[in-house]
This record gives C-alpha cells, structure tokens and sequence, in this order.
C-alpha cells in the first residue's frame, strides 16, 4: 500500500520488443524491457528478460526481473497493455501478489475484449486460461478521454491516476514505459521506434 505519493516514488515500467509474424510461427522470443525511474525524472535502471512470443512465460520473467534485481526501493509496477509478445498475457494479481507491488496497466487505445477473445479461441488450445488472465485484469477506466485508459490492481484508481500523471514527461505515456518502448524495439530492430 502506497501512503502518500511523491515526486520521487520509484516505479519500473515494462515494455517488449518487436517480432514479426515469422516469429510467431516459430515459437521464437522478443526482449522484455523493464525501465526503472524516480517518477518521470531520472532513470535509476534497466532490468531486461527474454520471452516467447506467443507463450505463456511473460509474468513469471517480470517477476523474476523484479524480485532478483538490485532495485529493493521500487513501489509500483507499470505495464504498457496487459498483452506482451503478441498473446504473451500477464496475470496481474500473480505478478502484484508475487512481488509485493501493485500494478498500473496503461492502454493507449481501448481494447476490443470481444475481438481478442475470438482471437484467442481461434488460435490457442488453452484459449480459455488466457481470456481468465484478461477478465481478472480489473475494469478498464477511462483517463484522458479516448487517449488513455488504465487498469489498476492493488491500488486505489485515484492513486493510480495521480501516478500516471506524475510519471507523464513528454508525452502521455508515462516515461518509463516510453523508454522501455524505444529501448526493446531498438534491441529488436537496430534503432528505436516513436511511441
């Protein structure tokens, strides 16, 4: 539980990696990019994992990143969409529970619950357990109308939308997932790509 909200507050925020639909088939992985920051201000660190695109491994490798690196301080975890390495899904309520830390998902766009549900049951024998990790996730709130959306998990809304504003720096995604945006694609593809 986070009392008061400074300035400072030390927050990690994931992104992953490009692949491409090759990859896909393949079974192959992508980088996972954990950037660490005191609010929207100094970067403190960079975690970094591999994950399977497609697979099943995403939240097992934050919880890893997290709980075996040298950053005991951190008091929040951003996550930029729920879905990681194409249908990579992160079980929020492990991955707070696991680590001690509540967790911001952050969405650009809302998401269509129906159209990847289809997605998933056309694609995926265990279809079922990866639409269980989407609906436990939490409802799905509106911040900065059609802009910005977020879930929250083991944190008030209030708490968590006071901290995506003051992690905000030069865009509306919160920097920390902004950098670790441009920090995997320019692993995965020689040079990074705009948020």
């Amino acid at each position: 539980m986070i009392r008061k909200v400074k300035p400072q507050i030390r927050v990690i925020g994931f992104d992953d990696g490009t692949f491409s639909f090759k990859s896909k088939l393949k079974r192959e992985k992508t980088i996972l990019v954990g950037v660490i920051m005191k609010g929207s201000q100094d970067i403190v660190g960079i975690v970094t994992r591999w994950i399977e695109v497609d697979g099943r491994d995403s939240t097992e490798k934050m919880i890893d990143a997290i709980n075996n690196s040298r950053f005991k301080d951190l008091r929040v975890i951003m996550l930029k969409g729920i879905t990681y390495a194409g249908f990579n899904v992160v079980d929020i309520e492990k991955l707070s529970k696991e680590t001690g830390l509540p967790v911001i998902v952050v969405i650009r766009k809302k998401p269509d619950l129906e159209a990847m549900e289809n997605a998933l049951k056309k694609h995926f024998a265990d279809a079922h357990e990866r639409i269980a990790l989407l609906k436990k996730a939490g409802e799905i709130r509106e911040l900065i109308p059609g802009k910005i959306f977020y879930q929250a998990y083991g944190i008030p809304p209030e708490q968590a939308e006071e901290i995506i504003k003051l992690t905000q720096k030069s865009s509306l995604i919160p920097e920390p997932l902004r950098l670790a945006h441009m920090i995997a694609s320019a692993v995965m593809t020689g040079e990074s790509k705009r948020e």
